[in-house]
């Protein structure tokens, strides 16, 4: 069972790798590999894909009559532990989505394939070795340590963590058991930094609560009675027998 938390990028990080796998636009096939490239580390990183989902996606998967679904169907076939799930594609990875259809299939460069992800000069299906080579490459050159195509998915997850609960984490990573989601609830380096961060910063108290306790200052117009009615007013009632 693990016990640490599972590797992830902070958010500079996932910046940079994403800027070094467009990079490389000089030909046509550059270009088109590189969108590929970058789309295929979203659908990872914003869509928490596994690598085996990853290259057994058909075009159907992603697109309706050329314009990207908004919801991503991972069939049982596809997945790890035979779990289907439903994804929603964010608004950065939709836009992906449109550039990957213009430039790489529109371009002719791949012809007579279903599958999304393919070799730029053949109609095969791109393998997970490739993807892991294209991914680890990326982060040598980003911040030079080699990553794992996994860790993005990882990063992935522990995002939606710290903005909604356990079970829609649960539903989008498609995992049978909750015991597989909960290893997310640990901290990660960067929960760590922001602590620190927040502690080393404390933001000012809340200046409504503070007034909400001072006793009320008194009105700075206000007349004072008149000495003669305030004796009158405070002497005793006379007795009625």
């Amino acid at each position: 069972m693990r016990t640490n938390p599972p590797p992830t990028l902070d958010t500079v990080d996932c910046e940079k790798i994403l800027e070094v796998l467009l990079h490389g636009s000089s030909t046509l096939k550059k270009k088109a590999k590189s969108i590929r490239n970058h789309c295929m580390a979203l659908l990872m990183l914003e869509a928490g894909l596994r690598v085996g989902e990853l290259v057994s996606l058909r075009m159907s998967s992603l697109y309706f009559n050329s314009v990207p679904v908004r919801n991503i169907i991972i069939k049982p076939h596809m997945t790890k532990n035979k779990v289907e799930h439903s994804i929603p594609v964010s608004d950065r990875l939709s836009v992906s989505l449109r550039s990957y259809f213009s430039t790489y299939f529109l371009c002719d460069l791949v012809v007579g394939s279903d599958f999304a992800f393919t070799n730029v000069s053949t109609d095969r299906p791109i393998t997970t070795r490739q993807v892991e080579r294209i991914i680890r490459s990326a982060g040598f050159k980003a911040f030079g340590r080699p990553v794992h195509p996994h860790v993005l998915r990882h990063t992935y997850a522990s995002r939606l963590m710290r903005v909604t609960n356990s079970s829609t984490v649960q539903e989008l990573l498609g995992h049978r058991y909750l015991s597989s989601t909960q290893v997310y609830c640990h901290p990660n380096e960067e929960d760590k930094r922001e602590a620190i961060q927040a502690a080393a910063n404390p933001q000012p108290s809340d200046q409504r609560s503070h007034q909400e306790t001072e006793k009320p200052a008194e009105p700075a117009n206000r007349t004072l009675p008149d000495p003669s009615q305030v004796s009158h007013l405070n002497s005793p009632k006379p007795a009625h027998w």
